[in-house]
């Protein structure tokens, strides 16, 4: 059995540096530093510009009712090395402000709204905080422990209601609206008027432009989405338009959203499990992974060695067909449709049936385990993936490598086309092969190891031109390290058991606070987990790549061509089950 990875230790003494505004976390299971509000912004400076933590990559709202609130901040070195973790607490006494550090670090845009939309703190200083998951017209900041929706029943499951004795009832009876749902008081649908577009709208206003003689002229705004193809149906792009230049953007969030922080943090922590699956839903193997590492730091619990071997082929092989499936709906988006992305769904296929036969589903997998794996993979479900590996996939990747990247409407579409430099990918917080694309070589499997990773021969995939083209073949790159990968884990899998801990229902969770994260295909997906010692989490939070790396979105599209902003938008490789949650 492997022992689980340490918990990401302080490098740097900040106490030292900041007397009396900074102090250690003292507080048992818990690390990192805390800091006073009023010093926020100064620390924050000297974190990232003295101790080059230059990759801030999570900022995580928490209710500690009755008393306070805390923001807890993960930073990353993009040379490498654990992380170091900061936080500051306010008192819980409306309005609730914390010092926004997006004049440091503009990739905490999306994640500072997050936190005003579902937790009510404000971050002062921030230049559009408005909501972005719930509707402009929702009452009130539903992660808080004080809120209750429309059918609530308890804070915690299982509901009594639904076990021991299952005497349940349909709770739409209960609510007169008939809907989860709680309208403010004295509140009319039918008579309210929509604030939200006109603050999004007016957002956009600063890319108007007047004349010399004090004539206004009124460049064209238009919505991309959410019901244009190439925005998965439920992400909507607001843009500016000069001619065909886009001079301003803002994303749309939340069309999916149905608060699975809220979610967790009413389960029991295994129940969570299959919760995960659900995120990323191309990639349900990767969720369970980031979430069995953030309990099993909290519970202090080795993990069986051949579960250690299974967990990385399983996150290698998604790893593979999450890039096969990004060609083929890059393809798609750029107007070859259906034909490259039926190729590339015929080798997933192949990889969802190795995880059916272990797992018993396709794409909800439910495999991992704290301390392990599920089932073992048999003999005969090992020598199918030994076939993908060796006999399968290498050819096809070649196979897919010749008849596009030297395709003259592919080049010519893609190669020169910018998408985002070096230095502006780690200031937006970009994670995953859009980074690396950048040519950072920033891969946490690398910089900060975690379960076995540290065991095998692999190179970090990075390109250098931060073109459009690179971002593509970047993911060619890790497909064929991710078989060298594979290769490695297949020959050195030991046999033995596969889970550390009896199968239970119920696992006893140490008070403290843990943070897992992993490099997802899509970039880093953590999981933020606090314990107070009872069956569900107190506070269970999900850093989605796909989220964050679209805070960059706007630097990203302003000054380019409408034509190309489909193709951009498809080099993030979002999925909107993870974006919204």
């Amino acid at each position: 059995m492997t022992t689980p990875a340490p918990a990401s230790t302080q490098t740097v003494d900040l106490t030292a540096r900041f007397p009396g505004v900074v102090q250690a976390d003292a507080r048992p299971g818990y690390a990192g530093f805390i800091v006073e509000k009023d010093a926020l912004i100064e620390v924050a400076a000297a974190i990232r510009d003295e101790f080059g933590y230059d990759l801030l990559t999570a900022v995580t709202g928490v209710d500690y009712a009755p008393d306070k609130m805390e923001v807890v901040y993960h930073a990353y070195r993009t040379s490498g090395g654990p992380g170091l973790v900061f936080k500051v607490q306010v008192p819980r006494v409306d309005p609730v402000e914390v010092p926004s550090l997006i004049h440091l670090w503009p990739g905490v845009d999306l994640q500072e709204r997050e936190a005003w939309d579902l937790l009510g703190i404000k971050f002062t200083g921030h230049p559009d905080l408005r909501r972005i998951l719930m509707w402009e017209g929702f009452e009130g900041h539903p992660l808080r422990k004080d809120w209750k929706e429309g059918f609530y029943e308890e804070d915690t499951k299982p509901f009594k209601s639904r076990w021991p004795h299952g005497q349940f009832y349909m709770a739409e009876d209960k609510n007169p609206f008939k809907d989860n749902l709680t309208f403010p008081q004295n509140f009319d649908p039918e008579k309210w008027i929509p604030e939200g577009d006109a603050l999004l709208y007016g957002a956009l206003a600063r890319y108007t432009v007047k004349s010399e003689g004090g004539i206004s002229t009124d460049r064209i705004v238009i919505n991309m989405g959410p019901h244009h193809p190439s925005t998965h149906g439920v992400f909507r792009a607001v843009m500016t338009l000069d001619g065909e230049t886009i001079v301003g953007l803002k994303p749309v969030l939340g069309y999916l959203h149905r608060n699975h922080d809220k979610i967790g943090e009413r389960n029991t922590y295994l129940q969570n499990m299959p919760y995960t699956d659900r995120l990323d839903y191309f990639n349900s193997m990767t969720n369970n992974f980031g979430y069995a590492l953030a309990v099993e730091k909290l519970m202090k619990i080795p993990v069986a060695e051949r579960a250690e071997y299974i967990r990385v082929i399983v996150s290698e092989l998604t790893r593979i067909q999450n890039h096969l499936i990004f060609i083929g709906t890059l393809l798609n988006d750029l107007g070859a449709m259906y034909t490259p992305s039926l190729y590339a769904f015929e080798e997933r296929e192949l990889i969802l049936d190795v995880f059916e036969a272990i797992s018993g589903a396709r794409m909800m997998c439910n495999y991992f385990r704290f301390g392990g794996v599920v089932r073992d993979i048999e003999e005969a479900e090992m020598q199918k993936i030994k076939d993908l590996v060796y006999e399968r996939i290498p050819p096809k990747t070649d196979e897919l490598d010749r008849m596009l990247t030297e395709n003259e409407v592919l080049v010519s579409r893609m190669k020169g086309i910018r998408m985002i430099n070096a230095e502006d990918a780690i200031a937006y917080s970009v994670t995953g092969p859009v980074l690396r694309a950048a040519g950072v070589p920033y891969d946490i499997r690398r910089a900060d190891p975690y379960g076995i990773y540290d065991r095998f021969d692999f190179d970090v995939a990075v390109r250098y031109n931060g073109d459009l083209m690179d971002n593509y073949l970047i993911r060619i790159d890790e497909i064929r390290q991710s078989l060298r990968i594979l290769d490695q884990a297949i020959k050195q899998i030991p046999q033995g058991p596969i889970n550390s801990q009896k199968p239970q229902y119920q696992v006893r969770v140490p008070a403290g606070e843990a943070y897992g994260r992993i490099e997802s295909p899509k970039g880093e997906l953590g999981f933020y987990v606090v314990s107070n010692g009872k069956p569900n989490p107190w506070r269970y939070h999900v850093r989605p790549a796909s989220y964050v790396n679209l805070t960059a979105l706007e630097k990203i599209t302003v000054g380019q061509k409408i034509a190309d902003f489909v193709v951009i938008l498809a080099m993030f490789d979002i999925v909107m089950g993870e974006c919204d949650r």
